[in-house]
């Protein structure tokens, strides 16, 4: 089995001070285009590989083992330390999450992170207490592994009706369960966010950014966001050309919008160079 301590040290350095861009690919060939533009970890996103298989981001509408499988490929295509988007770990009970946590962390990557989304509309977050429990647990599953566990909250996400006092409610919880990283996607205004830093601090916060914002990365880090996820955006942004496009050629026939597209001889030559070796 391959030695994974290096990538899982060099992202734990990531997390101690500063912020960094953790962009997320959904298969190989964008996994090496991020390693090639210089960011220093990668994270995997549910959204975007269940899109590319025809599936929607519904709960475990990508089984456990083809996820595990997708998350393996992310992490041998490239010497970053990669974070696994690993949706609310495939299991309720502790027991299973746990289970499944280890089996995810075999994968080799260097973080991840599980959510308290049910995936139960009449009852979107597990229940307080339980949500804790299910973070303990995976950080007892994680123990000794360097794997870093990040700790979601899904509160605005699933719509809850005090969705930001919930996520602050939630994070310091989860953080101290044990938590290395807090995440509550869907915070944008600058005092949400740095309501959310300060409440986990001195743990680092993850922001989800997924559509623009009116911040810059260096204004996210004065806030004191350590680590900036972008979840499917850039997926939806290379489906927003492809149907750009195709729907230009569909509906007035026309090839306008493929002069938009990245050359071939420029991805050709790119991949030829950097690409993944088949023998």
């Amino acid at each position: 089995m391959a030695d994974y301590r290096q990538a899982r040290a060099a992202f734990a350095d990531l997390h101690r001070d500063g912020c960094f861009v953790i962009p997320n690919p959904w298969d190989v060939g964008s996994a090496l285009t991020l390693k090639h533009l210089g960011f220093r970890a990668l994270a995997s996103t549910s959204a975007g590989y269940a899109f590319s298989r025809g599936l929607p981001d519904a709960e475990w509408a990508v089984s456990c083992a083809d996820m595990l499988d997708h998350i393996a490929d992310i992490v041998e295509a490239t010497d970053l330390p990669v974070n696994a988007d690993f949706e609310s770990g495939y299991a309720h009970d502790c027991e299973g999450l746990a289970h499944n946590v280890r089996l995810c962390a075999d994968t080799g990557v260097a973080g991840l992170s599980v959510e308290d989304a049910t995936g139960d509309p009449s009852k979107p977050l597990y229940e307080f207490d339980h949500a804790v429990e299910r973070v303990a647990a995976a950080v007892e599953a994680l123990r000794g592994t360097g794997v870093l566990l990040t700790a979601r909250c899904e509160a605005v996400l699933v719509n809850h009706p005090a969705a930001v006092d919930e996520a602050l409610r939630r994070l310091p919880a989860y953080a101290a369960a044990g938590a290395d990283v807090l995440y509550a996607p869907g915070l944008r205004s600058p005092d949400v966010i740095k309501a959310a830093v300060d409440a986990v601090r001195p743990k680092p916060l993850n922001l989800l950014v997924s559509s623009p914002i009116g911040l810059s990365v260096e204004q996210l880090a004065e806030l004191g966001v350590r680590r900036i996820s972008l979840g499917s955006a850039l997926n939806r942004a290379a489906w927003g050309g492809f149907l750009r496009a195709a729907r230009m050629l569909a509906g007035q026939g026309r090839f306008d919008a493929l002069g938009e597209a990245e050359p071939f001889d420029a991805l050709n030559g790119f991949f030829r160079t950097h690409g993944r070796r088949t023998s």
